[in-house]
């Protein structure tokens, strides 16, 4: 006989006694619930900022040496991890390797629930033996609750093979923290709808994600000032975007500027570059190859020779 997963002691599965009454509400009061509930959400981020802030030094390390940044994860964690990492080549054009989201049930899982799947180990293990994990890597693990099995044998093969290994949850003392050598457990109380983790859970998951997979882009040079400089120019809205960082930061015409970018084969930080330092495509291509495609100091090694 299996023995109860005892769920109601998870802050995640308690009830909200600010929601009690939601089924007696008018629109706009329930509205008003969900939205006084969702203003926690920035504030229970902040407060594990010293953790995320690990995560992304893990991520930095795995690129340094060659790895990855891989979330794995069930249901709306997985799709989470799938979200964040597929917006990742167009917004910074690193290859869709470096940056997986792993579903629990494969692709399709992502349209269509498949919640089974979560509680088998064997199988959060196993779809990371199929991307070839190394110790390069760095591996977080997604679950609100913090106890999914899927999630648990993704960290156990994950530290196995002597990748970096976070557990991300949204409670404290979270069973799969046990299996990872660093956690985020972001307490945002109970939800609103009691046990419905795709509200605030989610919305600081998918918060904190952004700011794993932004922070490490900014740290390998993928981002000037404020600006995209290596967005994947693969349509007219994107070409119009690099247009417009190429003039913010050269002051450049509008007809220069696109003139430039196609003369980089569209390529905005060697549009920059030339530009800044009137070199031509190849010379401005070799500064940056020559600084791992960091603008600042492609122009700085540029005026030092």
């Amino acid at each position: 006989m299996s023995k109860p997963l005892n769920l109601h002691r998870l802050t995640t599965e308690s009830r909200n006694s600010q929601t009690a009454e939601i089924h007696k509400a008018n629109t706009l009061g329930i509205l008003k619930m969900i939205n006084n509930e969702d203003l926690k959400v920035a504030a229970a981020v902040q407060q594990v900022l010293p953790d995320i802030k690990t995560a992304v030094d893990c991520a930095y390390d795995s690129f340094q040496n060659g790895g990855r940044l891989i979330y794995t994860g069930a249901g709306t964690s997985g799709r989470l991890g799938v979200m964040d990492a597929v917006e990742c080549p167009p917004t910074y054009s690193v290859s869709p390797d470096q940056v997986i989201g792993i579903m629990a049930g494969g692709p399709k899982a992502f349209l269509q629930a498949a919640e089974g799947i979560e509680d088998s180990e064997k199988a959060g293990a196993e779809d990371l033996k199929n991307i070839q994990l190394t110790s390069n890597d760095t591996v977080i693990a997604i679950a609100a609750s913090g106890r999914t099995p899927y999630a648990a044998g993704a960290l156990t093969y994950a530290r196995k093979v002597g990748a970096h290994t976070i557990a991300l949850t949204c409670n404290e003392n979270s069973a799969i923290s046990k299996d990872a050598d660093h956690s985020i457990e972001v307490v945002v109380g109970p939800e609103a709808i009691t046990g419905s983790t795709r509200m605030k859970a989610a919305t600081a998951h998918k918060m904190i994600l952004n700011m794993i997979s932004t922070a490490v882009m900014v740290k390998i040079g993928k981002v000037y000032e404020n600006l995209m400089v290596d967005v994947n120019v693969s349509n007219k809205k994107l070409k119009e975007r690099a247009i417009s960082i190429i003039q913010s930061l050269t002051n450049a015409s509008y007809d220069t500027a696109r003139h430039t970018l196609e003369k980089a084969n569209h390529h905005v930080k060697t549009a920059i570059v030339m530009l800044k330092t009137s070199t031509d495509q190849e010379q401005a291509k070799t500064l940056l190859d020559e600084t791992n495609g960091f603008i600042d100091k492609a122009i700085e090694h540029y005026h030092s020779r």
